[in-house]
């Protein structure tokens, strides 16, 4: 059998669509692993791939008796070993599917924004360091029960205390569920991305890692420099100021105005009836 056996015909759209989607999905994989540390592993694996075929181009059973069989273990070896990259490339598509029936996110109530850009605002000019988590689709409760658990109704008095440096609950970030706190000093995930800068310590490390584990957002205070920074999938937008900061947080929080003007139709229209 021939290698051009295995090699489709191009005569139907369906092979076309075919090639475009394996070049979709692998370009997807190759930019998430980019500046991670699974490149170096995938490299490793490539060149175990290249010396099997070259075991079996010069004949050398042997080696090509040991790749083989260690090809049985390489699924279960894949996923210990990019177990966090698979998780982060599944967020990564369901998030831009954004399927209707599956989409749950609700904006918060004006006077929500107002208390927590008002809250960051007051701890920035302190210079007193915070570290905020906004829960969107993907829940959060496996970080919320590691935490102190609160889930008490935001405000600005509740997050300005919780981040005192003289509060038992200012170490760590405080989780946001819908227009509630759900939990304090909570301890995040902290990023694996090789290219964020050295000069970020372990609060924005943790902000961007939270981000690109799951759909939430984050609002960083920085103690050294009181600088307000909004992070969305693992992108950091520095050096805010409070408009800024509520602009942000109403786009990504807020539902989209299609669905919004759907909603007040909907409820216009059940008051009538």
């Amino acid at each position: 059998m021939q290698l051009t056996d295995y090699i489709p015909t191009m005569n139907t759209a369906r092979s076309v669509i075919d090639i475009v989607l394996v070049f979709i999905i692998v370009y997807v994989v190759l930019k998430l692993l980019r500046g991670t540390r699974a490149v170096p592993t995938v490299v490793g694996m490539v060149v175990l791939a290249l010396l099997y075929w070259f075991a079996v181009a010069q004949d050398l059973f042997t080696l090509e008796f040991v790749l083989r069989s260690a090809v049985f273990v390489y699924p279960f070896l894949i996923i210990v070993l990019f177990q966090s990259e698979i998780r982060q490339a599944l967020i990564y598509f369901g998030n831009r599917l954004r399927f209707p029936v599956i989409r749950r996110q609700r904006g918060l109530g004006e006077s929500i924004y107002d208390e927590i850009v008002l809250a960051v605002t007051t701890l920035a000019s302190d210079k007193i360091g915070a570290l905020i988590v906004l829960e969107r689709n993907v829940g959060l409760r496996n970080l919320i029960d590691a935490g102190v658990q609160i889930d008490a109704k935001l405000s600005y008095d509740l997050l300005v205390t919780i981040f005192h440096p003289s509060t038992p609950l200012h170490d760590g970030a405080v989780v946001i569920q819908r227009e509630r706190v759900a939990a304090a000093s909570v301890f995040l995930p902290l990023t694996k991305n090789a290219s964020v800068s050295r000069e970020l310590g372990t609060r924005h490390r943790a902000a961007i890692g939270v981000t690109e584990g799951s759909d939430a957002i984050s609002v960083v205070v920085s103690e050294e420099t009181g600088l307000i920074t909004f992070i969305e999938n693992g992108q950091m937008k520095r050096n805010l100021d409070p408009n800024q900061l509520r602009t942000l947080l109403l786009t990504a929080m807020e539902i989209p105005v299609v669905e919004r003007k759907r909603e007040t139709t909907k409820a216009m229209t059940e008051e009538t009836i």
